[in-house]
């Protein structure tokens, strides 16, 4: 099943069931918002699903869908807590600037907790006010839950993942170092988050402990950056990560978990950030050549099934100054 969010004069956007092509959508008029959709899962998923497989059958063929106009899934939620789940690209980064890195980052995971009152949509613009700020793409895949127990255990947590979707988790790389100094987070360095066109259930795609083994391809201007598998070198699957996120308080539905940004320690894969490559230049040669992003340069983040076929929708989005 593929859900979306419309814009419309309300912030949460106006819910949409998605054909399994990405072509046509139909609303739901018993329920507006997917936030609403996942806090009465039970009793909305089986209306939601009946309504998806008549619109693949073409006994509603409902309206056009164009992804490229559509707010984020969900266009702000109750919690965004981002995870870093590949420690391989932890490590590199730890070791471009010579840090050796804990041994409890192999067994305990690294997460924030970032911005969630205002996302921006698939195709919206990256605003920045200064390209010095060293603004970077992160190609990640998030899960969206709904209420999760605290203290629940990683057996039990998976359950609990009701949709996926695409992430670009923007970071400002010249601002993040003097955050981290202070030892208490980010929040100049990571501007507004955007997600994928639908959010998509997980028997659409493959789907194995909790990880999404296929590609995910980043685009700089056109050009491919990076295809890392999202199923290898994973640390930590999503269950992990929900049982991290709960382990001393609960999770309200709408939560939103993030994988970090998806890495591969076969490097002839390319990279999902600039941050990455960077490191890697670093590590080679002792400097780092490639340039963070630049206004008007474009990031395309997308996932394709076997058959070729869009997931997801694209995540298309352009840096510009914010005026």
């Amino acid at each position: 099943m593929k859900l979306a969010s419309l814009r419309n004069y309300k912030k949460d956007g106006l819910l949409v069931v998605v054909s399994r092509d990405l072509t046509r959508c139909i609303e739901v008029p018993e329920i507006l918002t997917l936030q609403q959709a996942i806090e009465t899962w039970k009793t909305s998923e089986p209306i939601l699903k009946s309504i998806y497989d008549s619109l693949n059958q073409q006994k509603d063929k409902g309206k056009p869908f164009d992804p490229s106009i559509v707010h984020s899934p969900l266009p702000r939620a109750y919690q965004w807590l981002d995870g870093s789940a590949y420690v391989n690209h932890v490590e590199l980064v730890r070791k471009a600037r010579g840090a050796e890195m804990p041994a409890s980052f192999w067994t305990d995971p690294l997460m924030y907790q970032g911005g969630s009152d205002a996302f921006i949509g698939p195709c919206d613009p990256i605003l920045a006010a200064d390209e010095g700020y060293g603004v970077d793409f992160e190609s990640e895949i998030a899960v969206i839950t709904d209420d999760v127990p605290m203290g629940i255990n990683k057996d039990q947590a998976g359950m609990h993942i009701k949709l996926l979707m695409l992430v670009n988790d923007v970071s400002l790389r010249g601002l993040i170092p003097s955050e981290i100094a202070k030892g208490f987070g980010f929040i100049h360095g990571k501007p507004a988050t955007s997600f994928s066109p639908v959010a998509v259930t997980p028997d659409e795609l493959e789907w194995r402990d909790y990880k999404v083994p296929l590609p995910l391809y980043t685009y700089i201007n056109g050009k491919e950056f990076g295809h890392p598998n999202a199923g290898v070198d994973m640390t930590f699957n999503f269950a992990e990560l929900i049982a991290h996120a709960a382990k001393t308080r609960v999770l309200s539905a709408g939560t939103i978990v993030g994988s970090g940004t998806v890495s591969n320690k076969d490097k002839s894969v390319g990279s999902s950030c600039l941050a990455e490559k960077r490191m890697l230049e670093i590590i080679e040669s002792g400097t780092a050549t490639t340039p963070f992003l630049k206004f008007e340069d474009r990031v395309k983040i997308e996932m394709l099934d076997a058959q070729g076929q869009s997931i997801f929708g694209a995540i298309d989005q352009v840096v510009k100054k914010y005026p």
